[in-house]
Order: structure tokens, then sequence, then C-alpha cells
């Protein structure tokens, strides 16, 4: 019997998670039907395999659309932007289909869990990289120290997607973006809260990128880590509620948290607010601005600029923002925007994945736990590097476990109904497996007392 496959959204991110799909397809006996708002683009990619997949044009906005593609799946995959999961997975709970996501799970999906049990459904969250693999690969370590008898007294994790270092160039930031620009825009805009010790810790979001951590990754060197908003939230899902130590965070290279710190303190972060501002102002206005009149006026602006934020104005923090064009005649391009927004409009084109870089998704866990009376540190890193432009280290990492876990579902080897995350060993286990078996993406592991 044909198992019918709808994957709603076929951007940037899910090119290996279509490849995946359409490689089992016919073992799986599988039809695969992909919705998306642009479709030309998925003919070249499904012409060999139209006995089993077919594209069609998709509104997020036309719900009558959405029903009756839904209604037509016995499982959909869901690559939208997050805010329109609970319509699809309110969709899915209607017509009883699956719905398997690489998202958070919010408040309006945790909502949906007695309905869902109560109609037979799996909505089964996170099962992307972050969140996604960081649950499976932590969880796997987790379940590893517990049988061995130790006693887990500290646990931080850390993700970020970058460059892969032959991509960096000239690019004094060593980013570009892999994902969705306006998060990274956005990234953190409220308080950080974490444990220590055994004691509460909070960073509000004007400090954040000032308090980082730095970290060494195995063939890729050193990276710097700032905390996520909220780390506390993920001791009862790995049933650590009563470690002293827990944070989660996002990575960088070095320096490009401090020259963003620097960005939030001017405040081109800031979206709640519009400057009414003309396209035709320059980038140049817009940091003046932001200036106060008292600087000493016979200073260029980025010299003014570098006195305001007491910064070298030779040094890296300087050459960052410069190299982004904040003291250029460059227009803003952008009328009645928030700053967050123009900001975004610049950072689209000098951090665009151009066709022949290749991105790196780095993710790594760092473990302290007590074994016989002595301290032992764990520290699990994955490093994975893209292909190109369009098959990045992203897409594979976000992709390539939201497919398998679909596979596992479809087969009826996920029989747990409601809201899912991958925290279940009769899940993650066969998705690590295969992602080390079958396409090499597998977490390399040092212990040391």
């Amino acid at each position: 019997m044909t198992s019918r496959l709808l994957l709603l959204g076929a951007g940037r991110s899910a090119s290996s998670l279509i490849q995946y799909l359409l490689r089992h397809a016919p073992t799986e006996n599988w039809f695969l039907t992909v919705a998306d708002v642009n479709p030309a683009h998925l003919v070249p990619v499904l012409a060999a395999h139209t006995e089993y997949a077919r594209a069609v044009p998709f509104s997020t906005d036309n719900e009558a659309q959405l029903d009756e593609l839904v209604s037509q799946a016995d499982a959909v995959i869901s690559m939208l932007p997050a805010a329109l999961h609970p319509v699809v997975a309110r969709a899915c709970v209607r017509h009883g289909r699956h719905l398997a996501t690489a998202s958070y799970v919010s408040p309006e999906i945790r909502a949906l869990h007695e309905d869902a049990v109560a109609a037979g459904v799996t909505l089964l969250m996170e099962c992307g990289l972050d969140p996604g693999l960081d649950h499976m690969s932590a969880m796997r370590a987790i379940a590893h120290i517990r049988a061995r008898g130790g006693v887990i007294t500290s646990f931080k994790s850390y993700c970020g997607g970058l460059l892969a270092p032959a991509a960096e160039g000239d690019n004094p930031w060593k980013y570009k973006f892999t994902w969705n620009p306006r998060n990274v825009v956005l990234a953190g805009q409220s308080t950080a809260k974490f444990l220590e010790n055994g004691l509460p810790r909070f960073i509000p979001y004007q400090q954040l990128f000032a308090r980082t951590e730095t970290l060494t990754v195995p063939e890729y060197g050193d990276f710097e880590g700032y905390a996520n908003r909220d780390s506390l939230s993920y001791r009862a899902p790995y049933g650590l509620e009563n470690i002293p130590t827990i944070l989660r965070g996002t990575l960088r290279r070095p320096g490009y948290s401090a020259a963003w710190h620097a960005l939030v303190r001017l405040g081109l972060t800031d979206d709640s607010v519009n400057l009414d501002n003309p396209e035709t102002m320059t980038w140049a206005e817009l940091v003046e601005a932001y200036l106060p009149t008292s600087l000493i006026p016979h200073l260029d602006l980025a010299q003014r600029t570098a006195t305001y934020l007491g910064l070298n104005p030779t040094g890296e923090e300087m050459d960052r923002l410069n190299w982004l064009g904040l003291f250029s005649d460059r227009p803003v391009g952008h009328a009645y925007a928030t700053p967050a927004q123009l900001l975004e409009r610049l950072l689209a084109e000098k951090w665009q994945l151009q066709p022949h870089d290749h991105d790196l998704i780095v993710m790594q866990h760092l473990f302290e736990f007590e074994l016989h009376g002595t301290t032992h540190r764990l520290t699990s890193s994955l490093a994975v590097e893209g292909d190109d432009a369009t098959h990045t280290g992203m897409a594979k990492t976000v992709g390539l476990p939201l497919g398998m876990a679909v596979r596992h579902l479809l087969r009826g080897e996920v029989p747990q109904r409601g809201v899912l995350i991958p925290v279940n060993a009769d899940l993650y286990e066969p998705i690590l497996d295969e992602l080390a078996t079958d396409y090499g993406i597998h977490f390399h592991e040092e212990e040391a007392q």
C-alpha cells in the first residue's frame, strides 16, 4: 500500500531532505507531493522521479488548499516558517495525519497534545539540527554516562552554522547566512537564562554578545559561544532536573560577537521602532543619527563611532563594521523600516552564500560527571561541511534527521502519539546510526579526568 507524503516548503534547507525522500520512495512505497510557493525550481529535481513524486504550487495563506493537501496525505512534513506550524498542525489533527518538523515545540503546538492523542496523531517536532541532532546526540551521551554509573554535574551544548575555512576568504566576520537571515539579526533578543554551579544566571540582551566562552573543535580550531535564551527548559526532557550547571549556546568564529555587540549598542538590531526613513537615506546618515552630537566634530564618522563605542578606531571590531559598509554613502534601500530590517537587507547581500561556498555546521557538547569519586570530562564534537551553496551542511543536518524520523514514523516504529521530540532511544539511536553509516555524520568524543 502506498504511503502519501506531503512536504510543505522547499526552501534552501530542504535540498537534502528531498533527496532523501526521493531515494527511499521506491523501496518504502511512498508518493511524495512537494508543495511550494514557487515549484518551478523543483522540476529538474523531480524530473527523473515522476512515478513517485510531484510538485504543486502552494500559498501559505490559502487554508482551503492546505486543508485539501493535508487530507490527501498520510504524513505531512513542514519546512515552512515556524509561525505557520500551528495552522498546519491543526489541519493534521483535524484529518488524523501525522506531522514532522524541524522546529521548536511552541505553546500553540504543545496545546494540541491531547487532541493529537485523541486523534491517534503524532506531532513529531524538533527533528532537525538544533533542535534535533542536539537532543539525539546529547541523550545518547547521557545514557552512556549513566550506564557506567556516572552522575552528570555539568552540561553545556553549543551549535553554529558557519563557513568552512576555505570559504571564509577575506570576510572578517567569517560568517554568511545558511539559515533565515531575520533569525540571525534578531538572535538573542531576550534575557538568556542558565544554571552555573547551582545558581541561576541571567544575561540581558545588551550584554549577551560581550559574554562568550571559547571552545576548540578538532580540525577546525577555536570558536566562541554565547548563551541561548532559555537553557533551563532542557532539564526535564533530558532528565537533568537536578543538574548544577546547564547552558546551551550558539557558536561563531572569534571576534564575531564583539563586533555584533557594537551593532547592538548602536541600536541597529532593534526591531521595535519604525524609523520613518526614506529609502534614499545612506548608511552613513543612519549611523550618524544614532551618535550623540557632543562627539568631537572634526573626526570622521568611523572615528566618532569608535569613540562612542569605546573601540580602537583601527581595531578588528571597526574593521568588521567598515567591511559591512556602515559608514558609506550607500542607500539603505528600504523606506519606513526598523533598524533590524535595514541591517538584514544589508547583510543579506554582504553575507550571501555564493555558489562556490561551502558552509560548516559545528556542534559541541561538554559534559562533566562524577564516576567512582573522580571528575570526568567528556567532549563530543560534530563538524559537517556542505557540498556547495545548495547542498549545504545546514541542509544535510536539518533535512536528513527529519527524513529519517519520518521514515520510522511511517513504518510504525514510533508508537507514541501526541507532541513528541526525539529524546527516546528507540528513535534517536537508529537515526544517529544511519547518519554515521550512510552519510559519515558522526560525533567525535574525547574523555579526560
